[in-house]
């Protein structure tokens, strides 16, 4: 799911965090544990900025956030209120 530019983005999956290695960012070349959905070094701030600065380019899913889990039901709930 790409964000809104502003809006942040939502990486809880545990693919964005590489506890072995840190690798230069992206986008500042300072060393960062996370990853972008494609495996490229970028801090979520950084990612975040660059959704923010370049609208039309985010559109294509370079950064983009974890799709939301779908709720679970509760037991003997039904679809009734």
């Amino acid at each position: 799911m790409i964000p809104a530019p502003g809006e942040l983005l939502v990486w809880r999956d545990g693919q964005h965090f590489d506890r072995w290695q840190d690798l230069p960012c992206t986008l500042c070349d300072q060393p960062t544990p996370m990853r972008s959905h494609s495996g490229e070094p970028v801090h979520k701030a950084c990612a975040e900025g660059w959704v923010t600065a370049n609208p039309v380019e985010a559109r294509l899913g370079r950064f983009a956030s974890d799709l939301a889990p779908k709720p679970k039901a509760k037991k003997g709930q039904g679809d009734h209120a």
